[in-house]
């Protein structure tokens, strides 16, 4: 069979973000079973799955890439989205950022010492920030008239020689604190998200495949702050043992070989574990077990 007759080579075009989301979403894809490669200089992550096909790219462009088909989806900020005012199917949303698990927020942020107290004081200020068109957007829908100006970077240190007041993202806050600058509102809440080129979603075969993906990302992200518990209990104790337990489903329990003595397996908060086991002991629990989750398929 000559190459001209062979079947053409099923490949899912991906866009991963490049720079502060960069190492937690490779850490995500790891965690949901994906073996990645990438050298230091490379923009071309290579996964151990031949249908995937990869690149760094910035999230602030990652929406334009995938409207146009440049890419059959990627993983961005709804702000990015909301920015760019793309038009691409979101597939799921993905809780993380950089540093957690928690929204991130763009918050209008002054001075320490500045007289504007409230969005309506921003009225005929210079604002600067990256989200420049969803700020424009967000504040002529409020009814104010503001400059708004691109920042290429350390927007924190703008005001008040070169800003009256910036837009900035934030996950804690501390950013904005170190450089004597107090937050006054909250314009947009933002989480990652895996969104799909729509002529893309159309196709049965890469609309499956994205699916896939999604499940195992999710899954890994619901295991995050997860653990499995295993542990042998007598009949006996049974009944007190349960009690002590929180599930997010009712736990297996499997009778084992000895008469009279069970395993039971259970899946629990992390945060719980520390002062649940010495509960667990003294109901009668043991030969208890402590194990690390990778995934979470509910």
């Amino acid at each position: 069979m000559n190459s001209a007759s062979q079947p053409k080579k099923k490949v899912l075009r991906l866009g991963l973000p490049k720079g502060s989301l960069q190492e937690s979403t490779l850490k995500l894809f790891r965690k949901a079973g994906y073996r990645i490669e990438l050298s230091q200089r490379s923009y071309y992550p290579q996964f151990d799955d031949p249908e995937i096909e990869s690149m760094l790219i910035r999230a602030q462009e990652m929406a334009r890439y995938v409207e146009d088909g440049v890419l059959d989806c990627g993983l961005t900020g709804l702000d990015w989205i909301l920015d760019s005012n793309a038009s691409v199917k979101e597939v799921a949303e993905l809780r993380y950022a950089k540093e957690g698990f928690r929204p991130v927020r763009w918050v209008v942020a002054v001075p320490m010492d500045s007289k504007i107290k409230t969005l309506k004081d921003l009225n005929g200020k210079r604002i600067a920030t990256e989200l420049v068109n969803f700020t424009r957007r967000f504040l002529k829908s409020k009814g104010i008239d503001a400059q708004i100006d691109f920042s290429w970077g350390a927007t924190e240190v703008k005001p008040p020689y070169l800003a009256d007041a910036i837009v900035e993202l934030t996950e804690t806050g501390t950013s904005l604190r170190a450089n004597n600058l107090r937050i006054i509102d909250t314009i947009l809440e933002s989480t990652t998200r895996f969104i799909a080129n729509k002529e893309a979603w159309k196709d049965p075969w890469k609309r499956e495949k994205m699916e896939n993906i999604c499940l195992l990302l999710q899954g890994a992200l619901a295991a995050e702050d997860k653990v499995g518990l295993k542990m042998n209990v007598h009949e006996k104790d049974l009944k007190s043992v349960l009690s002590q337990l929180p599930a997010m489903h009712s736990p297996t329990i499997a009778q084992l070989t000895e008469a009279g003595w069970y395993d039971l397996d259970v899946v629990i908060d992390e945060k719980l574990v520390r002062d649940l086991i010495p509960r667990l002991k003294k109901a009668g629990a043991t030969g208890i077990v402590e194990y690390q989750l990778n995934k979470v398929i509910p």
